[in-house]
């Protein structure tokens, strides 16, 4: 049980800051917003849409980082320790995680199609950019949950606690500007603060849960930990290039473009130190 305490511990604290990073809505809470048929005028849509590009490009930039540093390298290094070329379950996860969300666009685009709500308030963008998120954060909260499981069986080996502890804590810092991804683009829909500030913190209640459940199974999860990565990488960046790329790609202005690269290298620099 102590690997559960420390694994609950752990991914407590990712869930902590990605819940953190979704705050940051209410310091953009004066931002102009696009309600379903209200017509913002020709000030408040320029800016609207201006703060639409810098907000999806800051996601797009974080989440190709988050993709490449936290899921597929990761998952490439993993499947070489169980002795696997590690190209083979990152392509082929990858390739997973792309086909389940286009088959997930293909489905939400029928659900709004049937509730006639396909083009209102970016309804089905939103989906896909909350889905992907979590994808991503499943198997960031088993890595930590099998780290401390792993740590629990050799007691009297401390680094693996450290080891274990600094995982969490990497992911945990890296969790602040991607649950700021995923609440500061829903201030463009439909959303509140508040309620941008509820949905980002979800995002994240996945890495908890699945944490501790991978303590109660790591002898059945870790050889499947590559596929999980990388299929979580796929599902990442089909959301990227479908998506949140062209909503910041703008001919007159740069500012989403822009984003994209901070993002990207937060993103990088966090992945990289913390490591």
């Amino acid at each position: 049980m102590n690997g559960v305490l420390w694994a609950s511990c752990g991914t407590g604290f990712a869930f902590f800051m990605t819940s953190l990073g979704a705050a940051t809505v209410f310091l953009f809470g004066h931002v102009s917003r696009r309600r379903c048929g209200e017509d913002s005028g020709v000030t408040s849509g320029v800016l609207g849409g201006s703060m639409q590009r810098v907000f999806m490009g800051f996601a797009a930039g974080v989440m190709i980082a988050a993709s490449i540093w936290s899921l597929l390298l990761p998952a490439m290094d993993e499947a070489k320790k169980q002795g696997d070329l590690g190209v083979i379950p990152a392509a082929g996860g990858f390739i997973i995680g792309v086909a389940f969300l286009i088959i997930l666009d293909k489905k939400v685009r029928m659900l709004y199609k049937k509730k006639e709500m396909l083009s209102a308030c970016g309804s089905r963008k939103t989906t896909l950019l909350i889905s992907a998120v979590t994808i991503h954060n499943i198997p960031e909260g088993m890595a930590v949950g099998l780290a401390f499981a792993l740590a629990a069986q050799y007691q009297n080996e401390a680094m693996l606690y450290a080891s274990a502890m600094a995982l969490a804590i990497g992911i945990g810092v890296q969790n602040f500007p991607e649950g700021a991804a995923v609440s500061l683009p829903l201030l463009q829909e439909d959303f509140s603060p508040r309620k941008a500030f509820l949905v980002g913190t979800l995002s994240g209640i996945v890495e908890p849960i699945f944490g501790i459940g991978a303590v109660f199974m790591a002898g059945n999860i870790r050889p499947y930990m590559p596929w999980l990565l990388s299929f979580a990488a796929g599902a990442m960046m089909y959301v990227v290039a479908k998506e949140l790329i062209p909503t910041s790609a703008s001919e007159d202005d740069d500012k989403g473009s822009i984003a994209v690269m901070g993002g990207f290298l937060l993103m990088m620099v966090l992945d990289v130190a913390l490591g």
